[in-house]
């Protein structure tokens, strides 16, 4: 049984930063240091575009963030499928840089290649992020929304957690869910660097300021897994159309939740007791089986699903009972935490190696790394043992071709057009301006418009321009 109408409409979007390093080709010393490296990294789309915060094709933004983190921000997406592919698309555009980069650093004779990291801590303990936009109508139960969320995302890393080794209280290595767990400090803040909040609570929409907020959370690990993308994103987004309908979660509340997200980190077999504001306790796995039954309840109440929503609340299922069962090569192939233990427990018996071996380190490492040739993900999708719920086709055509249902769709054609006639475009989220002193700007501030009049004619003037040699135009 299940309801009659399709979730609310929202956009979706992932931005991630990715670490990156120059691994020495002999026994010496890296031949160049991290910021050095993003830069060799970013040469070609600074010598484009005489800047390293760029739009492309694909509706997306390409630039280095603060740190020398290369970082990709998806397009607007309304669809999980579109979601997914952009997000792998991400990880294309910097593998396709990494290797432009090692071929001119080998022209110049550098023993030396760029690595790019889908993770969120390097070795001297700087964090990096992996963060989601879900996109809300402006209500003044944003920050009861926000609160509710809290537990929910303290406790989904026993679901969507990338794993990490880390020292316990003795010093000892041991394996946790999360990587981004002991780099939050509080629940809620307008600060990102300074206060690591769970959600971001700065009003920037990036659409109509009037209509729309965003629900900017910066407390996931980044994905390797397209399983673990999917249920992190499908799970916020039922849950954001249960708050909207009129659902709570309030009774929920943890009491200390920087203590909570630390404790239910370290234990796999998600069994801690988490204290309640009310005084009452629940494991990490109850609580979020309480979503999940109450997702369900709405979702039979109200909701027609999507073939790729259904799959969510599948493997959200799945995923706890994996957890509650101990039984985690049930969910091996499809969620990070349990496919890079099952990776790493194989090698320590084979080998007899410990946690704390250099070799287990290098092999984590691996999992994580998008360089072409070097990561162990495409190894392990080809074997099985990563599922695939988009196929490879489809993420590398994300790489230029931008969600067709979005106004990533009308960015996308813009870029498009003045790369092609080498014409310089100002772009941001809500707006697109052809540097000629003449045409207007366009502002779009309605993310879910696909199709508007003015983008074509701002189409249009661009190859009238494209036409008259020297108006308005790059030199090649």
């Amino acid at each position: 049984m299940s309801g009659s109408r399709p979730t609310a409409r929202r956009i979706i979007g992932i931005e991630t930063e990715y670490g990156i390093t120059c691994a020495s080709g002999t026994a010496g010393p890296p031949p160049m240091d991290a910021d050095q490296a993003a830069r060799a990294l970013f040469d070609p789309i600074i010598q484009r575009g005489r800047s390293s915060n760029v739009f492309t094709r694909s509706g997306g933004r390409l630039y280095l963030d603060v740190g020398s983190h290369p970082e990709y921000a998806t397009a607007e997406c309304d669809r999980l499928e579109d979601l997914l592919a952009q997000d792998r698309a991400g990880d294309l555009i910097m593998a396709d840089l990494a290797d432009q980069a090692n071929a001119r650093l080998e022209d110049r004779g550098v023993t030396g290649r760029i690595h790019l990291l889908k993770n969120n801590l390097d070795a001297e303990g700087n964090g990096f992020g992996c963060h989601e936009n879900y996109l809300v109508r402006r209500s003044g139960s944003f920050w009861q929304d926000a609160q509710t969320l809290v537990p929910h995302l303290v406790t989904r890393q026993i679901l969507v957690g990338a794993g990490h080794i880390a020292p316990d209280a003795r010093g000892r290595a041991r394996y946790c869910f999360s990587q981004r767990a002991d780099q939050t400090w509080e629940a809620l803040s307008a600060a990102t660097t300074r206060a690591r909040p769970m959600i971001n609570t700065r009003d920037e929409p990036h659409a109509d300021a009037e209509r729309y907020r965003r629900m900017h959370i910066i407390v996931g690990d980044s994905s390797i897994a397209q399983g673990s993308t999917l249920l992190k994103a499908g799970a916020m987004d039922l849950l954001l159309d249960y708050l909207e309908s009129g659902g709570d979660l309030s009774d929920l509340a943890l009491a200390e939740p920087m203590r909570a997200i630390r404790e239910v980190s370290s234990d796999l077999r998600a069994a801690v007791a988490l204290e309640l504001a009310d005084g009452r306790t629940i494991t990490p796995v109850d609580l979020q089986h309480e979503h999940l039954e109450r997702i369900t309840a709405h979702v039979q109440a109200e909701l027609d699903l999507t073939g790729m929503q259904r799959q969510v609340l599948d493997l959200w299922g799945r995923g706890l009972e994996a957890v509650r069962s101990g039984r985690y090569e049930a969910v091996a192939a499809e969620l990070d935490w349990a496919a890079k233990l099952r990776l790493l427990t194989r090698y320590t018996q084979r080998t007899g190696a410990r946690l704390d071996d250099p070799r287990v380190a290098r092999l984590a490492l691996a999992y994580h790394d998008v360089t072409s040739g070097e990561g162990l993900r495409p190894r392990l999708e080809r074997a099985g043992l990563l599922r695939r719920y988009i196929d490879q086709v489809a993420c590398r055509a994300a790489v230029t071709q931008p969600p067709a249902t979005t106004r990533a769709r009308l960015r996308g054609a813009a870029v498009a057009r003045a790369e092609d006639l080498r014409l310089d475009l100002s772009v941001d989220w809500v707006s697109l301006r052809l540097d000629d002193g003449v045409c207007r700007p366009v502002s779009l501030t309605d993310p879910f418009r696909a199709v508007d009049e003015r983008v074509d004619a701002l189409l249009a003037a661009m190859d009238d321009r494209g036409l008259d040699p020297g108006a308005g135009m790059r030199p090649a």
